[in-house]
């Protein structure tokens, strides 16, 4: 199966020549690389969350596969859905999906299902991949959507990704594609974001859904970082870092209702 893109000259541009020149805006090839197990990177247009995207991304040691989930927009699909095959399309070009670990999570998963109608019309794996075609073009995918809203299905499947990494001897990084809060003022969103922030850079995923609940924080993220978080700890992260932190605002000027991005590297050690 081929994937088309769906979203190229809307968030993001349609253009080879355009997107890589946008693209090298945002990425920093001096950036410090960690051993990063994971990273948090926001999937609004680029135009508003692609320096955030970009500063998160540029601070990553690559692997040859990305793991990338995403939270359902559509509905559309299985609850809890990995594209087991095929190929995503961007104007840079084309990548496969990892089917041999793709596989291997379905197995070990009683949640995750091979599924291609979620991935159809979701922009949330998406937006992710022309930035890491421009670092390493050859890279390979595994597409994950969180439709459901379950917590210990996220933690499952979050058990699943490590699991299966480690019965096959093989090492990724697991991208969790999402915004924080929507539509608050800004001097509010922050102040929530910050409250979520601070729970992923204790690692502690049942802090995170209980101040995400207490809090009513609308953040997307919540799954795909939960399941990050769960599987990194058990791929022996230690520690996370908050890289960068904006809002929409800070492009579009308007700051009385804003979406808010933070990019967060998970990692196994360093400064």
């Amino acid at each position: 199966m081929i994937r088309n893109p769906t979203v190229a000259g809307y968030f993001y541009p349609a253009e080879p020549a355009e997107l890589k020149a946008m693209l090298g805006d945002f990425i920093d090839k001096n950036a410090k690389k960690e051993d990063a197990v994971g990273v948090l990177m926001p999937h609004a247009g680029y135009i508003y969350s692609g320096a955030v995207a970009g500063a998160a991304i540029s601070r990553v040691k690559f692997k040859d596969t990305f793991i990338i989930i995403g939270p359902s927009h559509s509905g559309m699909g299985k609850p809890f859905s990995v594209m087991p095959e095929g190929t995503w399309r961007t104007p840079l070009g084309n990548v496969e999906v990892d089917k041999e670990l793709a596989g291997k999570i379905i197995e070990l998963s009683k949640y995750a299902e091979a599924d291609f109608l979620a991935h159809r019309d979701e922009h949330a794996v998406e937006v992710q991949i022309p930035f890491l075609q421009y670092i390493k073009p050859d890279v390979k995918i595994i597409p994950i959507i969180l439709g459901g809203d379950s917590i210990e299905a996220y933690q499952e499947i979050g058990h699943a990704i490590a699991q299966s990494l480690n019965k096959l001897k093989r090492e990724a990084v697991i991208l969790a594609s999402g915004d924080m809060t929507h539509y608050e003022p800004a001097e509010a969103a922050r102040e929530k974001d910050m409250k979520a922030v601070e729970a992923m850079l204790e690692l502690d995923a049942d802090e995170l859904t209980r101040r995400y609940q207490h809090f009513h924080i609308t953040m997307c993220a919540h799954g795909p970082v939960v399941t990050l978080i769960t599987a990194a700890k058990e791929l022996g992260a230690k520690k996370a870092e908050l890289v960068k932190y904006q809002n929409s605002g800070d492009s579009s000027g308007d700051y009385s209702s804003v979406v808010g991005y933070a990019g967060v590297i998970f990692k196994k050690g360093g400064a």
